[in-house]
């Protein structure tokens, strides 16, 4: 076997609940895989997409027991496990636990063991390295001298949704543009996109026995830290940031100020900021010639950028992460990331039960705006339409093409109607001039004991700092616009209202 000519093997995957391992489930199943999952809560892995085909053990790595019986017929075993950001101790625990996996997977047969860990700056004594890389570096060193032919990828910055890494630079990059930074954002980095990773780890199932070493994996390009916040910015559409880097900002201090600054936990930030000192450049692409890579890969930094801002971008906001029937892209968030992941996006919901049924709330729903209003506040709206206007926006003037159907794609004042799940979803999409991104959702579902159930959300994604300033500018109102709107919806059903009426008109 080589490359990606093997197919219909046994995978074993740990760490599926992690950023990498959820991902890469869904491709080794595209390749004709059977998967097993061994995670130590499996009830956070059922509401992937891929639930349903894939099996799910419950154990922990640590567990010789556990790991002994999820490594029972198993091909390929893929070690994504690590305790970084569980506090002191974590490299012991991440010895013990390579240790008990390497042992495990040699008696069990196991024809190769792939790892993903970081990558180290050349001429550094592993003495010298950030506790971060001195651990990645003894996991790899343990699982290569196992006994099983093992595969150690190692990667500097993985840019996706959800990798700490990249989230850690898109909350920087957006909250501040102005930022007073640490000397290492002139250290140099060789970042990759997830697709690439994914690529590799899944085309390494595939190589021969005699294979057992490390490989470098990185994109084309080579940046300093402060070359990625800038063109993060022109990516994501921001304002060129002004960096000004100053000495006195030790590790420690710089992982106060990341969590002050972005929602990833200090204990996680810590040891990020710490391997953010060294220089993490590939030495060597002998990946390539090992496993078959798309055309075009490895991406490069902006496309890959890109693709870790389309699922917000292209307004991709999903009613519930479960709905969805197949995977996304490997650069969008799922729904097992940590709450920071994906970037902020702010929500308003609102849920009533109905003394109406379904149809009849429907009804309200979709002849919601143009002549029937926004059944709240009608000065509020009235206004917010003046200052569209004012800053050269559509305002309310547009108002709906059918006083009683909708379609996707129809304009309704200042909104554009995404999506439409005719008696149960009406999705509509901001067009109004706005620091960010912005989309109200209407839905209606049976209720438990008859009647209906209204289920309404509000959801902003700001851009740069301006954008969180509006929401929490605005949000002092929002129990009166959106609070009314949702029981003024759910009383006009109830009465079974004709459209219009004054209660819920906005003034024209």
């Amino acid at each position: 076997m080589s490359g990606d000519a093997a197919r219909g093997l046994h995978c074993l995957v740990t760490g599926a609940t992690g950023y990498i391992g959820g991902r890469l489930v869904p491709e080794l199943l595209a390749e004709g895989h059977r998967v097993r999952c061994l995670a130590r809560s499996p009830a956070a892995l059922r509401d992937h997409p891929w639930a349903g085909d894939a099996e799910v053990v419950q154990g922990d790595v640590a567990d010789a027991g556990a790991v002994r019986a999820a490594l029972r017929g198993v091909d390929v075993a893929y070690y994504l496990v690590h305790a970084l950001g569980t506090g002191r101790g974590f490299e012991e625990t991440d010895r013990r636990a390579a240790r008990t996996f390497g042992e495990q997977a040699r008696a069990a047969g196991v024809r190769r063991i792939v790892f993903l860990g970081a990558l180290t700056p050349a001429g550094v004594p592993e003495g010298q390295l950030s506790p971060h890389l001195r651990s990645r570096a003894e996991v790899a060193r343990i699982l290569l001298s196992s006994g099983v032919p093992t595969t150690v990828l190692r990667a500097a910055v993985i840019i996706g949704s959800g990798s700490a890494s990249f989230e850690m630079l898109r909350y920087l990059t957006e909250r501040l543009p102005v930022m007073v930074t640490p000397r290492w954002v002139h250290t140099r980095i060789q970042p990759i996109a997830v697709r690439d990773v994914l690529r590799a780890l899944v085309g390494s199932a595939g190589m021969p026995p005699e294979v057992n070493r490390a490989f470098d994996i990185g994109g084309p390009d080579v940046l300093t830290y402060r070359e990625m916040m800038r063109r993060y910015a022109a990516v994501a559409g921001l304002p060129p940031r002004l960096i000004v880097p100053v000495p006195v900002l030790t590790p420690r201090l710089s992982s106060h100020w990341v969590g002050l600054v972005t929602p990833v936990p200090r204990s996680l930030a810590r040891p990020l900021v710490e391997s953010l000192r060294y220089e993490v450049v590939c030495h060597e692409d002998d990946i390539m010639r090992r496993v078959s890579f798309p055309p075009g890969a490895p991406l490069d930094f902006d496309t890959a950028v890109s693709l870790a801002l389309q699922r917000v971008r292209d307004a991709q906001v999903t009613t519930r992460w479960s709905s969805a029937s197949v995977p996304g892209a490997p650069s969008d968030p799922l729904p097992t990331d940590p709450d920071w992941a994906g970037g902020s996006l702010y929500t308003d919901r609102r849920d009533l039960s109905v003394d109406a049924s379904p149809e009849a709330l429907w009804r309200v729903i979709e002849g919601i705006g143009g002549e029937n209003g926004w059944y709240s506040f009608p000065l509020a709206w009235a206004v917010r339409g003046w200052l569209d206007r004012l800053v050269g926006g559509v305002g309310l003037r547009r108002g709906r093409r059918d006083a009683e159907r909708l379609r996707v794609g129809d304009s309704l004042d200042f909104w554009r109607v995404e999506e439409i799940e005719p008696g149960r979803l009406l999705r509509l999409r901001a067009e109004m001039r706005l620091p960010g991104l912005a989309w109200l959702e209407m839905s209606a579902e049976p209720g438990e004991r008859g009647g209906s159930r209204y289920r309404q959300r509000a959801l902003f994604h700001p851009r740069g700092l301006l954008g969180h300033a509006y929401w929490w500018g605005v949000s002092p109102f929002h129990a009166v616009v959106f609070g009314g709107m949702a029981r003024n919806v759910a009383r006009a059903a109830a009465k079974g209202a004709p459209a219009g009426g004054e209660e819920r008109a906005a003034p024209r």
